[in-house]
């Protein structure tokens, strides 16, 4: 017979699982959030690239009218709701009421990114990054820049224009800290290898990179990045419509948690984004002294 008998400890508090819970990619957007009915139009205006006239023969100024275009972005519900019996509460590890409304959370939240993701896939100026060494890799991350640059996407003058935004996958941060101007201090003032930074967001050649594990074909051959202005993507959520509620079906002996949103995404200015195709299967490795 046994001289002991050995006692098995529960943890209560839960562990998280690894996912992906929270929105990247919201805040880089234009969005619109008190919407009425199931559509929220955007409105894009400009000259048309008009140039100035001189007065006309006739002693009369050449008038002409705006440039205005506008862009639906249609709502669609999208919905999740875990549920469990209360014999299944009680019975296992955990607060399982408080692990049904976080993971709803995260699914809501990652939808909200997949959804832009679906809008900036639509653009069609793109750029398959050179990965043979570094001095080509940072030629294309250079590229990238003056892509937005010259289409007016960046640095156009006004007044409530910001830096461009990156969304890209582990390994293309890989590559870009192969980089002697990503890491080195005679280029900038961080230092990447310096601990363990906590933030997946981080600025470099004026531009907010942001990792996001969310993008189609992370860790393969062709994983879709994207570099773009705040202003060329429309982002459509209602607020009053975010919903994380929990409840008891007393009939069936049942809880649940629910969170509902609508929510949908245009694409509004096409010269504002490249659309980048990255290897992350080959990462270029340190550059040579």
């Amino acid at each position: 017979m046994s001289d002991t008998a050995y006692q098995r400890k529960y943890r209560q508090e839960f562990i998280a699982g690894f996912e992906k819970r929270t929105s990247l990619v919201r805040k880089t957007v234009t969005t619109e959030a008190d919407v009425n009915g199931n559509e929220a139009v955007f409105l894009v205006a400009d000259s048309g690239g008009a140039t100035a006239v001189t007065r006309g023969v006739n002693g009369d100024i050449p008038t002409r009218p705006d440039n205005l275009n506008q862009y639906t972005a249609t709502l669609k519900e999208w919905h999740d709701v875990p549920e469990r019996s209360n014999f299944n509460l009680f019975a296992s590890q955990g607060d399982g009421r408080r692990i049904m409304q976080q993971t709803s959370m995260g699914v809501i939240n990652r939808k909200i990114d997949t959804d832009i993701h679906s809008a900036l896939s639509a653009a069609t100026v793109t750029l398959t990054m050179t990965q043979t060494d570094a001095g080509t890799f940072l030629a294309d991350c250079l590229d990238l820049i003056v892509t937005l640059s010259e289409a007016n996407a960046i640095d156009s003058g006004v007044e409530e224009e910001q830096e461009p935004y990156a969304l890209i996958t582990p390994g293309f941060r890989a590559n870009l800290m192969a980089l002697p101007q990503f890491t080195s201090m005679d280029y900038i003032n961080l230092k990447p290898f310096a601990g363990v930074s906590k933030s997946r967001a981080f600025n470099w050649m004026g531009c907010n990179w942001i990792v996001d594990t969310g993008l189609t074909g992370m860790a393969g051959t062709s994983a879709t990045c994207y570099m773009y202005a705040k202003s060329a993507i429309g982002h459509a959520c209602d607020n009053e419509s975010i919903k994380t509620l929990v409840g008891y079906d007393e009939k069936n002996d049942k809880s649940w948690a629910r969170c509902s949103a609508y929510m949908g995404s245009k694409l509004l200015q096409n010269s504002g984004i490249v659309k980048i195709t990255h290897n992350d299967q080959v990462i270029i490795g340190a550059y040579g002294e």
